[in-house]
């Protein structure tokens, strides 16, 4: 079992959106299915990082119906969306 740990962002209610529950588990089984792994190297534009964890978020700017991954590249951690990456060999 991989160690988990909770990388907290901001949180603004009211500015972002409230997804259910169910969005969120089919976003990050998608991603999932697609290749996009916790440990798994991938490049945004020309920056490249590795996934570290999913994001969770029901609610606020980066919820995680839209931005499920937690991707740490030499720049600090992100959340993005898998269509901003491609998966590196």
């Amino acid at each position: 079992m991989e160690n988990l740990s909770l990388i907290y962002g901001d949180c603004m209610p009211g500015l972002g959106r409230h997804v259910t529950r169910e969005n969120v588990v089919r976003v990050l089984h998608e991603a999932r299915d697609a290749g996009y792994t916790i440990g798994r190297s991938v490049v945004m534009g020309a920056v490249a990082g590795t996934i570290i964890g999913y994001n969770i978020g029901d609610q606020g700017l980066y919820y995680a119906s839209r931005f499920p991954l937690l991707v740490e590249t030499p720049y600090g951690v992100i959340k993005c969306n898998p269509d901003e990456l491609r998966l590196s060999s």
